[in-house]
Protein backbone atom coordinates (compact mmCIF):
# COMPACT_ATOMS: atom_id res chain seq x y z
CA UNK A 1 0.00 0.00 0.00
CA UNK A 2 1.40 3.58 -0.71
CA UNK A 3 0.63 6.40 1.37
CA UNK A 4 1.16 9.66 1.61
CA UNK A 5 1.56 11.41 5.30
CA UNK A 6 0.48 15.60 5.62
CA UNK A 7 1.59 15.29 9.17
CA UNK A 8 4.26 14.36 11.89
CA UNK A 9 2.77 14.61 15.36
CA UNK A 10 5.35 16.67 17.84
CA UNK A 11 5.85 14.55 20.82
CA UNK A 12 8.73 16.59 22.43
CA UNK A 13 11.57 19.17 21.40
CA UNK A 14 14.44 19.36 20.16
CA UNK A 15 17.13 20.48 17.32
CA UNK A 16 19.42 23.51 16.69
CA UNK A 17 21.72 23.91 19.65
CA UNK A 18 20.08 25.19 23.05
CA UNK A 19 21.47 28.53 23.28
CA UNK A 20 22.70 30.59 25.72
CA UNK A 21 24.33 33.96 26.81
CA UNK A 22 27.89 34.57 27.54
CA UNK A 23 28.33 37.81 29.41
CA UNK A 24 32.25 38.90 30.79
CA UNK A 25 30.97 37.91 34.32
CA UNK A 26 30.58 33.94 34.78
CA UNK A 27 28.44 32.63 32.12
CA UNK A 28 24.84 31.29 32.64
CA UNK A 29 22.49 29.59 30.28
CA UNK A 30 18.75 29.74 29.18
CA UNK A 31 16.56 26.99 28.35
CA UNK A 32 16.19 25.17 25.21
CA UNK A 33 12.74 26.19 23.03
CA UNK A 34 12.50 23.61 19.73
CA UNK A 35 9.46 22.19 17.44
CA UNK A 36 8.76 20.36 14.64
CA UNK A 37 6.41 21.44 12.28
CA UNK A 38 5.79 20.14 8.75
CA UNK A 39 4.39 22.64 5.72
CA UNK A 40 0.65 23.47 5.21
CA UNK A 41 -1.17 21.38 2.49
CA UNK A 42 -1.35 24.79 0.20
CA UNK A 43 -0.35 23.82 -2.84
CA UNK A 44 3.27 24.70 -2.27
CA UNK A 45 4.53 21.84 0.20
CA UNK A 46 7.78 19.75 -0.13
CA UNK A 47 7.52 16.30 -0.42
CA UNK A 48 9.93 12.95 0.51
CA UNK A 49 9.85 10.12 -2.07
CA UNK A 50 10.96 6.84 -1.79
CA UNK A 51 11.41 4.69 -4.54
CA UNK A 52 10.86 1.11 -5.14
CA UNK A 53 14.52 -0.72 -5.73
CA UNK A 54 17.53 1.14 -6.85
CA UNK A 55 17.31 3.70 -9.51
CA UNK A 56 14.49 6.74 -10.67
CA UNK A 57 11.16 5.19 -12.06
CA UNK A 58 11.09 6.49 -15.69
CA UNK A 59 9.55 9.15 -16.46
CA UNK A 60 9.21 10.40 -13.20
CA UNK A 61 10.06 13.97 -13.02
CA UNK A 62 7.58 14.29 -16.53
CA UNK A 63 4.91 12.73 -13.53
CA UNK A 64 5.48 15.53 -11.48
CA UNK A 65 5.84 17.99 -13.73
CA UNK A 66 2.28 16.77 -15.02
CA UNK A 67 0.78 17.07 -11.08
CA UNK A 68 2.17 20.74 -11.26
CA UNK A 69 5.17 20.17 -8.89
CA UNK A 70 8.78 20.15 -10.15
CA UNK A 71 11.50 17.39 -9.02
CA UNK A 72 14.02 19.28 -5.91
CA UNK A 73 16.48 16.10 -6.27
CA UNK A 74 16.17 12.92 -7.42
CA UNK A 75 18.99 10.17 -6.20
CA UNK A 76 19.52 6.94 -7.62
CA UNK A 77 21.81 5.10 -5.27
CA UNK A 78 19.96 6.08 -2.32
CA UNK A 79 16.33 5.52 -3.97
CA UNK A 80 14.77 8.91 -2.84
CA UNK A 81 13.98 12.21 -4.12
CA UNK A 82 12.12 15.17 -3.06
CA UNK A 83 9.38 17.16 -5.17
CA UNK A 84 7.91 20.64 -4.22
CA UNK A 85 4.94 22.64 -5.42
CA UNK A 86 2.48 19.74 -4.66
CA UNK A 87 -0.69 19.57 -1.88
CA UNK A 88 -1.51 16.35 -0.06
CA UNK A 89 -4.14 15.58 -2.88
CA UNK A 90 -1.71 15.66 -5.66
CA UNK A 91 1.30 14.15 -3.59
CA UNK A 92 -1.18 10.97 -3.11
CA UNK A 93 -1.43 11.12 -7.12
CA UNK A 94 2.00 10.45 -7.28
CA UNK A 95 2.46 7.97 -4.23
CA UNK A 96 0.06 5.98 -6.29
CA UNK A 97 1.96 5.66 -9.56
CA UNK A 98 4.82 3.41 -10.64
CA UNK A 99 8.01 2.63 -9.14
CA UNK A 100 7.11 5.19 -6.33
CA UNK A 101 7.03 2.71 -2.61
CA UNK A 102 6.04 6.28 -0.70
CA UNK A 103 5.43 9.98 -0.78
CA UNK A 104 5.98 12.06 2.61
CA UNK A 105 5.07 15.81 3.67
CA UNK A 106 8.58 17.09 4.53
CA UNK A 107 9.43 17.75 7.89
CA UNK A 108 10.81 20.99 9.60
CA UNK A 109 12.92 21.87 12.21
CA UNK A 110 12.35 24.96 14.29
CA UNK A 111 14.57 26.59 16.28
CA UNK A 112 14.20 30.04 18.46
CA UNK A 113 17.57 31.43 19.04
CA UNK A 114 18.01 32.77 22.53
CA UNK A 115 22.09 33.95 22.14
CA UNK A 116 21.73 37.92 22.79
CA UNK A 117 25.04 39.00 23.69
CA UNK A 118 28.65 38.61 22.10
CA UNK A 119 32.22 38.92 24.05
CA UNK A 120 34.43 41.70 21.79
CA UNK A 121 38.21 41.01 20.94
CA UNK A 122 40.90 42.93 18.99
CA UNK A 123 43.88 42.11 16.73
CA UNK A 124 46.41 40.19 18.22
CA UNK A 125 49.32 37.47 16.96
CA UNK A 126 48.23 34.04 18.13
CA UNK A 127 48.94 31.44 15.00
CA UNK A 128 47.03 28.32 14.11
CA UNK A 129 50.41 26.37 14.50
CA UNK A 130 49.63 26.96 18.42
CA UNK A 131 46.13 27.01 19.10
CA UNK A 132 47.03 26.54 22.85
CA UNK A 133 48.29 29.99 22.47
CA UNK A 134 44.62 31.36 20.98
CA UNK A 135 43.70 34.78 22.99
CA UNK A 136 40.77 33.18 24.69
CA UNK A 137 41.97 29.40 25.25
CA UNK A 138 42.13 30.33 29.21
CA UNK A 139 38.59 30.21 28.94
CA UNK A 140 38.28 27.19 26.68
CA UNK A 141 37.11 24.30 29.57
CA UNK A 142 35.46 22.67 26.42
CA UNK A 143 38.95 21.89 24.93
CA UNK A 144 40.54 21.07 28.42
CA UNK A 145 38.56 18.16 29.02
CA UNK A 146 38.80 16.88 25.83
CA UNK A 147 42.51 17.15 26.12
CA UNK A 148 42.60 18.37 22.44
CA UNK A 149 45.60 20.95 24.00
CA UNK A 150 47.61 17.19 24.65
CA UNK A 151 46.60 16.54 20.77
CA UNK A 152 48.09 20.17 19.70
CA UNK A 153 51.19 18.96 21.62
CA UNK A 154 52.02 16.31 19.81
CA UNK A 155 51.43 18.13 16.20
CA UNK A 156 48.00 16.44 16.04
CA UNK A 157 45.90 19.66 14.52
CA UNK A 158 44.15 17.44 11.62
CA UNK A 159 44.86 17.61 7.77
CA UNK A 160 43.66 19.94 5.15
CA UNK A 161 43.10 16.64 2.96
CA UNK A 162 40.34 16.00 5.75
CA UNK A 163 37.36 17.46 4.85
CA UNK A 164 33.88 17.95 7.40
CA UNK A 165 30.53 18.98 5.93
CA UNK A 166 28.58 21.29 8.36
CA UNK A 167 24.94 20.51 7.90
CA UNK A 168 23.73 23.92 9.51
CA UNK A 169 22.59 27.50 8.74
CA UNK A 170 25.67 27.76 6.42
CA UNK A 171 29.36 29.23 7.25
CA UNK A 172 30.99 32.80 8.02
CA UNK A 173 34.41 32.35 5.84
CA UNK A 174 35.81 35.62 6.80
CA UNK A 175 35.88 35.59 10.43
CA UNK A 176 39.16 35.53 11.54
CA UNK A 177 39.26 32.04 13.49
CA UNK A 178 37.74 30.25 9.89
CA UNK A 179 39.06 32.41 6.92
CA UNK A 180 40.63 29.81 4.68
CA UNK A 181 39.20 27.04 6.68
CA UNK A 182 36.22 26.46 4.07
CA UNK A 183 36.51 24.99 1.25
CA UNK A 184 34.88 28.06 -1.45
CA UNK A 185 33.97 25.17 -4.25
CA UNK A 186 32.62 21.89 -2.45
CA UNK A 187 30.15 24.46 0.23
CA UNK A 188 26.83 24.36 -1.20
CA UNK A 189 23.36 25.69 -0.17
CA UNK A 190 20.35 23.03 -0.46
CA UNK A 191 17.51 25.39 0.33
CA UNK A 192 14.98 27.46 -2.18
CA UNK A 193 15.99 29.53 -5.22
CA UNK A 194 13.84 32.25 -2.64
CA UNK A 195 15.71 31.80 0.56
CA UNK A 196 19.04 31.92 -1.73
CA UNK A 197 17.79 35.17 -3.12
CA UNK A 198 18.22 36.44 0.96
CA UNK A 199 22.12 36.32 0.45
CA UNK A 200 22.64 38.40 -2.68
CA UNK A 201 19.81 40.93 -1.29
CA UNK A 202 21.54 41.74 2.38
CA UNK A 203 25.28 41.27 0.39
CA UNK A 204 24.94 40.94 -2.86
CA UNK A 205 26.13 39.15 -5.65
CA UNK A 206 29.23 38.04 -5.12
CA UNK A 207 28.38 36.46 -1.57
CA UNK A 208 28.68 32.96 -1.72
CA UNK A 209 24.70 31.35 -1.31
CA UNK A 210 26.43 29.21 1.79
CA UNK A 211 27.18 32.07 3.63
CA UNK A 212 25.44 31.79 7.17
CA UNK A 213 22.98 34.47 8.04
CA UNK A 214 22.07 32.85 11.13
CA UNK A 215 25.21 32.45 13.89
CA UNK A 216 24.92 28.61 14.57
CA UNK A 217 26.54 27.22 11.53
CA UNK A 218 29.22 29.41 11.77
CA UNK A 219 29.55 28.80 15.71
CA UNK A 220 29.49 24.65 15.13
CA UNK A 221 32.01 25.16 12.30
CA UNK A 222 34.53 26.72 14.37
CA UNK A 223 34.37 24.60 17.28
CA UNK A 224 35.82 21.40 14.85
CA UNK A 225 38.30 23.92 13.10
CA UNK A 226 39.70 27.21 13.62
CA UNK A 227 42.36 29.05 13.08
CA UNK A 228 42.63 29.82 17.12
CA UNK A 229 43.37 33.10 16.79
CA UNK A 230 40.57 34.30 19.45
CA UNK A 231 39.25 30.37 20.12
CA UNK A 232 40.74 26.96 19.17
CA UNK A 233 38.76 24.44 17.66
CA UNK A 234 39.44 21.17 17.95
CA UNK A 235 41.73 20.94 14.78
CA UNK A 236 43.16 23.90 13.17
CA UNK A 237 44.21 22.22 10.05
CA UNK A 238 40.86 20.92 8.90
CA UNK A 239 39.02 21.76 5.86
CA UNK A 240 35.47 22.74 6.51
CA UNK A 241 32.67 22.09 3.94
CA UNK A 242 29.31 24.43 4.54
CA UNK A 243 26.60 22.01 3.44
CA UNK A 244 23.65 24.90 4.39
CA UNK A 245 20.78 23.80 4.73
CA UNK A 246 18.72 25.64 7.39
CA UNK A 247 17.46 29.04 7.06
CA UNK A 248 17.77 32.02 9.34
CA UNK A 249 13.82 32.99 9.68
CA UNK A 250 12.34 35.88 10.05
CA UNK A 251 12.18 38.83 12.24
CA UNK A 252 11.32 39.19 14.85
CA UNK A 253 11.71 35.86 15.96
CA UNK A 254 13.82 34.87 13.77
CA UNK A 255 13.01 30.86 14.14
CA UNK A 256 15.69 28.90 12.10
CA UNK A 257 14.24 26.10 9.91
CA UNK A 258 15.79 23.28 8.72
CA UNK A 259 13.60 21.06 5.83
CA UNK A 260 14.38 17.39 6.13
CA UNK A 261 14.63 17.54 2.26
CA UNK A 262 17.74 19.65 2.56
CA UNK A 263 19.37 18.03 4.68
CA UNK A 264 19.22 14.83 3.24
CA UNK A 265 19.73 15.96 0.04
CA UNK A 266 23.31 17.40 1.80
CA UNK A 267 23.79 14.10 2.75
CA UNK A 268 23.69 12.44 -0.41
CA UNK A 269 25.91 15.47 -1.64
CA UNK A 270 28.78 14.44 0.82
CA UNK A 271 28.47 10.71 0.07
CA UNK A 272 29.31 11.81 -3.84
CA UNK A 273 31.80 14.13 -2.88
CA UNK A 274 33.86 12.79 -0.90
CA UNK A 275 33.33 14.21 2.21
CA UNK A 276 34.24 11.49 4.84
CA UNK A 277 32.65 13.06 8.13
CA UNK A 278 29.41 15.20 8.40
CA UNK A 279 28.23 17.18 11.48
CA UNK A 280 24.14 17.87 11.83
CA UNK A 281 23.82 19.44 15.22
CA UNK A 282 20.34 19.38 14.41
CA UNK A 283 17.30 16.84 14.98
CA UNK A 284 13.51 16.36 15.86
CA UNK A 285 11.41 14.05 17.78
CA UNK A 286 8.89 12.60 15.77
CA UNK A 287 5.90 10.52 16.85
CA UNK A 288 7.24 6.83 15.31
CA UNK A 289 3.53 5.92 14.66
CA UNK A 290 2.50 8.62 12.60
CA UNK A 291 6.09 8.64 10.74
CA UNK A 292 5.52 5.00 9.68
CA UNK A 293 3.40 3.77 7.20
CA UNK A 294 0.16 1.29 8.20
CA UNK A 295 0.96 -1.74 6.60
CA UNK A 296 1.78 -1.93 3.01
CA UNK A 297 5.79 -1.23 2.65
CA UNK A 298 6.24 -0.73 6.38
CA UNK A 299 7.88 2.77 7.87
CA UNK A 300 8.20 5.75 4.93
CA UNK A 301 9.57 9.07 6.47
CA UNK A 302 11.67 6.99 8.85
CA UNK A 303 12.80 4.28 6.10
CA UNK A 304 13.82 7.40 3.85
CA UNK A 305 16.00 8.71 6.29
CA UNK A 306 17.77 5.30 7.44
CA UNK A 307 17.92 4.65 3.51
CA UNK A 308 20.00 7.66 2.94
CA UNK A 309 22.17 7.17 6.09
CA UNK A 310 22.44 3.67 5.08
CA UNK A 311 24.17 4.56 1.74
CA UNK A 312 26.12 7.51 3.16
CA UNK A 313 27.99 5.10 5.58
CA UNK A 314 28.59 2.74 2.66
CA UNK A 315 29.87 5.61 1.01
CA UNK A 316 32.57 6.03 3.48
CA UNK A 317 30.76 8.79 5.49
CA UNK A 318 31.03 9.08 9.50
CA UNK A 319 27.68 11.12 10.63
CA UNK A 320 27.91 12.59 13.59
CA UNK A 321 24.70 14.03 15.43
CA UNK A 322 23.54 15.66 18.09
CA UNK A 323 21.67 13.75 20.65
CA UNK A 324 18.77 16.25 21.22
CA UNK A 325 18.00 19.10 24.03
CA UNK A 326 14.74 17.65 25.54
CA UNK A 327 16.26 15.89 28.62
CA UNK A 328 14.30 12.67 26.95
CA UNK A 329 15.27 9.23 28.51
CA UNK A 330 15.42 7.35 24.84
CA UNK A 331 15.31 3.71 25.96
CA UNK A 332 11.84 4.40 27.27
CA UNK A 333 10.16 7.47 25.16
CA UNK A 334 7.26 4.77 23.86
CA UNK A 335 6.17 5.93 20.44
CA UNK A 336 9.11 8.05 19.93
CA UNK A 337 11.66 8.91 17.29
CA UNK A 338 14.89 11.27 17.31
CA UNK A 339 15.38 11.94 13.68
CA UNK A 340 18.24 11.73 13.28
CA UNK A 341 19.75 10.55 16.50
CA UNK A 342 17.76 7.51 16.01
CA UNK A 343 18.51 6.54 12.04
CA UNK A 344 21.19 3.97 10.92
CA UNK A 345 25.03 4.01 11.28
CA UNK A 346 24.92 7.57 13.05
CA UNK A 347 27.35 8.48 15.85
CA UNK A 348 24.70 10.13 18.77
CA UNK A 349 26.41 12.56 21.46
CA UNK A 350 24.95 13.80 24.26
CA UNK A 351 26.47 17.28 25.80
CA UNK A 352 28.77 17.30 29.12
CA UNK A 353 29.45 20.48 31.19
CA UNK A 354 30.49 21.69 34.18
CA UNK A 355 28.06 22.64 37.19
CA UNK A 356 29.68 25.99 38.03
CA UNK A 357 32.84 28.32 37.54
CA UNK A 358 34.59 30.66 39.95
CA UNK A 359 35.27 32.79 36.77
CA UNK A 360 35.57 33.47 33.15
CA UNK A 361 39.03 31.03 33.36
CA UNK A 362 37.71 28.95 35.98
CA UNK A 363 38.51 26.59 37.90
CA UNK A 364 35.15 24.79 36.85
CA UNK A 365 32.86 22.70 38.90
CA UNK A 366 31.92 19.03 37.61
CA UNK A 367 33.32 19.30 34.36
CA UNK A 368 31.79 16.26 33.10
CA UNK A 369 28.64 16.24 34.42
CA UNK A 370 25.84 15.45 31.73
CA UNK A 371 24.15 18.51 30.78
CA UNK A 372 20.91 19.20 32.27
CA UNK A 373 18.65 19.24 29.32
CA UNK A 374 20.76 16.62 27.27
CA UNK A 375 18.84 13.80 26.20
CA UNK A 376 20.29 10.12 26.70
CA UNK A 377 19.88 6.58 26.51
CA UNK A 378 21.94 3.78 26.75
CA UNK A 379 20.12 2.69 23.19
CA UNK A 380 20.83 5.75 21.62
CA UNK A 381 24.24 7.50 22.70
CA UNK A 382 27.74 6.64 21.53
CA UNK A 383 29.67 9.27 23.10
CA UNK A 384 29.41 12.42 24.84
CA UNK A 385 31.18 15.40 24.29
CA UNK A 386 30.96 19.24 25.64
CA UNK A 387 27.91 20.99 25.46
CA UNK A 388 27.79 23.51 28.11
CA UNK A 389 25.92 23.71 31.54
CA UNK A 390 26.40 25.93 33.78
CA UNK A 391 28.84 27.69 31.28
CA UNK A 392 28.79 27.76 27.70
CA UNK A 393 30.79 27.08 24.83
CA UNK A 394 32.30 30.06 23.17
CA UNK A 395 33.23 30.00 19.83
CA UNK A 396 33.26 32.20 16.37
CA UNK A 397 30.10 34.61 15.64
CA UNK A 398 28.51 35.36 11.80
CA UNK A 399 29.70 38.60 10.21
CA UNK A 400 26.82 37.57 7.91
CA UNK A 401 24.23 37.47 10.52
CA UNK A 402 20.71 38.91 10.42
CA UNK A 403 19.79 38.01 13.56
CA UNK A 404 19.01 41.71 15.38
CA UNK A 405 20.57 40.55 18.74
CA UNK A 406 23.85 40.13 17.06
CA UNK A 407 24.49 42.69 14.37
CA UNK A 408 27.32 43.35 16.40
CA UNK A 409 29.05 39.85 14.84
CA UNK A 410 29.50 41.68 11.49
CA UNK A 411 31.83 44.19 12.99
CA UNK A 412 34.86 41.42 11.77
CA UNK A 413 38.17 41.99 9.23
CA UNK A 414 40.54 40.09 8.55
CA UNK A 415 43.65 41.52 6.64
CA UNK A 416 46.71 39.19 7.82
CA UNK A 417 47.60 37.33 10.39
CA UNK A 418 48.21 40.26 12.80
CA UNK A 419 45.46 42.53 12.00
CA UNK A 420 42.22 41.31 13.29
CA UNK A 421 39.27 41.89 14.55
CA UNK A 422 35.87 39.91 15.31
CA UNK A 423 33.22 38.35 17.96
CA UNK A 424 32.78 35.42 19.57
CA UNK A 425 29.58 33.37 20.58
CA UNK A 426 28.18 31.74 24.07
CA UNK A 427 26.25 28.68 23.45
CA UNK A 428 25.07 25.96 24.59
CA UNK A 429 23.36 22.61 23.56
CA UNK A 430 23.92 19.07 22.35
CA UNK A 431 24.45 21.31 19.12
CA UNK A 432 28.28 21.93 20.58
CA UNK A 433 28.77 18.59 21.66
CA UNK A 434 28.47 16.81 18.54
CA UNK A 435 31.43 19.41 16.72
CA UNK A 436 33.67 18.43 19.42
CA UNK A 437 32.98 14.74 18.36
CA UNK A 438 32.88 15.70 14.75
CA UNK A 439 36.24 17.35 15.59
CA UNK A 440 37.73 14.75 17.18
CA UNK A 441 36.77 12.64 14.13
CA UNK A 442 38.81 14.81 12.30
CA UNK A 443 41.76 14.02 13.87
CA UNK A 444 41.70 10.07 13.60
CA UNK A 445 40.70 10.42 9.64
CA UNK A 446 43.81 12.85 9.20
CA UNK A 447 45.91 9.25 10.93
CA UNK A 448 43.71 7.01 8.62
CA UNK A 449 41.73 5.60 11.46
CA UNK A 450 38.54 4.13 11.90
CA UNK A 451 36.85 6.68 13.09
CA UNK A 452 33.91 5.36 15.40
CA UNK A 453 35.74 2.38 16.54
CA UNK A 454 38.46 4.55 17.19
CA UNK A 455 36.16 7.58 18.65
CA UNK A 456 34.58 4.81 20.95
CA UNK A 457 37.48 2.93 21.86
CA UNK A 458 39.87 6.06 23.29
CA UNK A 459 37.10 7.79 24.83
CA UNK A 460 36.93 8.60 28.64
CA UNK A 461 34.38 5.97 30.45
CA UNK A 462 32.47 8.07 32.90
CA UNK A 463 29.22 7.01 34.79
CA UNK A 464 28.35 3.32 34.59
CA UNK A 465 31.38 1.16 33.42
CA UNK A 466 31.26 0.40 30.12
CA UNK A 467 28.25 1.82 27.44
CA UNK A 468 26.43 3.92 29.95
CA UNK A 469 23.37 6.33 29.38
CA UNK A 470 24.59 9.63 29.96
CA UNK A 471 27.89 8.81 28.48
CA UNK A 472 27.79 6.20 25.92
CA UNK A 473 30.98 4.45 25.74
CA UNK A 474 32.79 7.59 27.64
CA UNK A 475 33.10 11.19 27.14
CA UNK A 476 35.57 11.84 23.53
CA UNK A 477 39.12 12.34 24.45
CA UNK A 478 41.09 13.92 21.39
CA UNK A 479 44.22 13.21 23.26
CA UNK A 480 43.95 9.66 23.06
CA UNK A 481 42.35 9.24 19.70
CA UNK A 482 44.89 11.03 18.43
CA UNK A 483 47.77 9.17 20.04
CA UNK A 484 49.26 11.60 21.86
CA UNK A 485 48.73 10.35 25.29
Amino acid sequence: MRRTSSSLALLAVAGLAACGTETVSPDSELAPRFAVSTPAGDGSGTYLVRFKGSGIPAGFAARVSALGGQVVFAHAGAGIGAVSGLDDGRAAQLGGTAGVTSVDADAVTLMNPLATVVSDVASSTESPAAPATALRFSRQWNMKAIMADSAWAAGKRGSSSVKVGIIDTGIDYLHPDLFDRVDMDLSKSFLSDTENARVTTVWGAGAPLWVDLHYHGTHVAATVASNAYIYAGVTSETKLVALKVCTPGNAPAFQASCPTSAVLGAILYAADNGIPIVNMSLGGNFSRRDASAKGGFGPSFIATINQVMTYANRGGVTVVVSAGNSAIDMDHDGNGFKAYCSAASVICVSATGPTATAGLNGPWTNIDVLASYSNYGRSAITVAAPGGNAVSVTAACSGFTIYTPILVCRNRFYNSPTSWSAFSLGVSGTSMASPHAAGVAALIAADGGNIASVLRNTADDLGQPGNDPAYGRGRVNAGRAAGAI
